[in-house]
């Protein structure tokens, strides 16, 4: 028997769209959703468009703003000091469970993306060291196999890349980000795998630190 593809609804495609316009700073973060304008971006009606703000809300994207529209989310310093040591706590149990199921395939799998990151930063590529920086986070949740940190993960994830990406402007923070993921291989190469949670733990709540430092300079 074959198995049908069922397609993504409509609202979920213009969700996504919506999502990755605002993590590449298309739509800004405080700027208002223009909904007529939308609607006539993707040729849709109102419904899938609204139902599509609904999800954005959800993952903590978007504020519905009663009586006056929706808007991109700005994290407050507040939240983020909330957000992030949590992150910290989850990601490092992430490395600290990835490297119990380390093999040297998947160990060679991080440092051909720590080698990208090597490269991005030596030419000073911050969108193409963000992105790979991203994999790198994301091949350790993968290899740690554990489906409820993933969950919890992914959810957190999709709020701090409104601000995770902007720390990479702070003057000398792309080389200090990647002397953090040096330190991060060369645990996964150690032998203990409470190095490699603390260095990560460690590597995330700088992300905090540097964020607070360029608010600090604005």
């Amino acid at each position: 028997m074959t198995a049908q593809i069922i397609p993504l609804a409509l609202y979920q495609e213009v969700a996504e769209r919506l999502r990755q316009r605002i993590y590449s700073q298309d739509l800004k973060s405080g700027e208002w959703i223009d909904e007529l304008a939308q609607c006539q971006h993707y040729g849709i009606s109102r419904t899938p468009l609204r139902e599509a703000l609904k999800v954005l809300h959800a993952e903590g994207l978007v504020v519905l703003v009663p009586r006056r529209g929706c808007r991109v989310n700005t994290l407050t310093a507040a939240e983020l000091d909330q957000v992030f040591p949590v992150m910290a706590l989850l990601e490092g149990r992430c490395a600290y469970e990835a490297y119990t199921k380390l093999t040297p395939e998947s160990l060679a799998r991080l440092q051909e993306l720590h080698a990208e990151l090597e490269h991005h930063a030596a030419t000073g590529d911050i969108d193409h060291y963000y992105e790979r920086n991203s994999a790198f986070h994301e091949e350790v949740e993968r290899l740690a196999d554990n489906q409820w940190l993933q969950r919890a993960v992914a959810d957190l994830r999709k709020v701090l890349k409104l601000a995770r990406h902007r720390q990479l402007l702070l003057p000398g923070r792309l080389q200090a980000s990647l002397n953090e993921h040096r330190r991060i291989i060369e645990a996964f190469r150690g032998n203990d795998p409470a190095v490699a949670e603390a260095v990560m733990k460690d590597h995330v709540l700088k992300l905090r630190a540097a964020l607070t430092r360029l608010d600090n300079q604005e």
